[in-house]
């Protein structure tokens, strides 16, 4: 073989991976050679073609023999490079994990069947993973630099992207990626899973056709966004529904949905468009729902109003600890609105918008459960009165196995339901176990 004095020593390594010099060297040199006006003209797969073919040449210029099963990791590691997330990349084609942690670059954790694991592999260094961090926002048309050091962004298979870099991040680049089906979760399959009882699930359908208007609580991780996708397929194929995201997560199957998505301010500081921005926007388009991905501040106020003016069957979610808890935090985002009425007003407020209220909480077993199904009962002394309809008990002594029981609450919303010519069979409230359920593998998406 000939010697490439570009590649003067192949298999030095920052790390003393064998091969890892080998690899930075041709990454770069294909970069060197890379004509990006004409690369910008070719389709994707033109251009694996191309780059293919030159690491291949640049293979074989090298002085000392790369064995096959290494030349083909080698072209592998720098297509991932070029057109992947480097290391990460084989991560993003394992359907089974959930979430993919990044805490530095010597430091990489999936969530795969509810579980945390760390894996065996690694950046080159931070700058490595740094270069991988920019190319997400740059093609997100995102900004990330000392200046806004923290960016939400998306991935083109919808995969949602939080990256923190110095100085906020001490101890390097942090890069977490939340990923998601290509095709949401029904239902019936959440009820496969254990999330909940088959009468959960068909209470839920029913309020969801019938346009209450619902909130769906929880943890980090918990389930919210799967099961608020879930239900909306109660959603009528008539009814315009407005979506508005931080990161586009939701994968309505209706086609009459228009989906907005925030957006943060630009260098200049402008720009920027928020949660309430676009939660008062979708009010003149003429919607029929509202779908809030998620409530955590100002846009509360008008979200309520939204409900309580016209737009019943709207829904959302938030953080928070049990039905009692999301409503405090209601009206301490009333307070972060400027609403300044008395809190018994407040109260009423929230009560008189919100009918229904989904506690979903991730179990020490990674299994996602719906741990209560409450109604939102008439005003009694200023306060919501919040009673559940279903629940989930924990029984047995590993702190995981239960049960889903009715509670003998008959809401007070199916009277009116059945007015207007939506069925419910009473038994489905009589108090009795609905399900029994044991640890298995958790979902695979939140």
């Amino acid at each position: 073989m000939t010697h490439d004095p570009y590649v003067s020593n192949p298999t030095a390594s920052s790390d003393g991976g064998p091969y890892d010099g080998l690899k930075v060297a041709i990454h770069q040199r294909l970069l060197d050679a890379i004509d990006l006006t004409r690369a910008n003209r070719l389709e994707e797969t033109a251009l694996v073609e191309e780059c293919t073919r030159r690491v291949n040449g640049m293979l074989e210029s090298v002085e000392v023999e790369v064995p096959e099963p290494v030349r083909r990791e080698i072209l592998k590691e720098i297509l991932d490079e070029v057109f992947g997330l480097g290391p990460i990349e084989p991560l993003m084609d394992d359907p089974e994990i959930t979430d993919i942690m990044v805490n530095g670059a010597e430091m990489i954790f999936i969530e795969k069947a509810g579980k945390i694991e760390r894996l065996p592999i690694r950046f080159r260094d931070n700058q490595h993973l740094l270069n991988v961090i920019q190319k997400i926002v740059r093609h997100a048309g995102r900004r990330l630099d000392e200046s806004s050091p923290m960016v939400d962004a998306r991935l083109p298979d919808g995969s949602r992207v939080n990256a923190v870099i110095h100085p906020v991040a001490l101890d390097g680049p942090s890069l977490s990626i939340r990923r998601f089906r290509n095709q949401g979760f029904t239902l019936a399959q959440l009820t496969e899973r254990g999330m909940l009882a088959p009468e959960m699930a068909d209470v839920l359908q029913r309020c969801v056709q019938s346009r209450l208007n619902i909130i769906i609580s929880g943890g980090s991780g918990a389930g919210k966004t799967t099961l608020l996708n879930a239900m909306s397929d109660g959603i009528s194929p008539r009814e315009r529904v407005v979506t508005i995201e931080d990161a586009a997560e939701l994968k309505l199957r209706q086609d009459h949905v228009v989906r907005l998505e925030t957006k943060p301010a630009n260098v200049e500081g402008a720009g920027e468009i928020t949660t309430r921005d676009a939660v008062r926007n979708a009010l003149r388009m003429r919607p029929d729902r509202i779908l809030v991905g998620e409530c955590r501040g100002a846009e509360a106020f008008d979200m309520l109003q939204a409900m309580n003016s016209g737009h019943s069957g709207s829904m959302t979610t938030m953080h928070a600890n049990g039905p009692v808890d999301a409503f405090r935090r209601l009206e301490s985002m009333l307070c972060m609105a400027g609403m300044e009425v008395p809190v018994s007003v407040m109260r009423e407020y929230v009560g008189s918008a919100i009918n229904l209220v989904i506690q979903v909480e991730r179990l020490g077993s990674g299994d996602r459960r719906i741990v209560s199904i409450a109604e939102v009962r008439p005003i009694e002394g200023g306060a919501a009165q919040i009673e559940d309809i279903f629940r989930f008990q924990l029984s047995g002594t590993d702190g995981r196995s239960g049960f889903f029981e009715a509670t003998g609450c008959r809401p007070n919303f199916v009277d009116r339901l059945k007015s207007i010519g939506i069925d419910f069979d009473d038994s489905l409230f009589t108090p009795r176990r609905l399900m029994e359920v044991t640890p298995r593998s958790a979902m695979e998406e939140n």
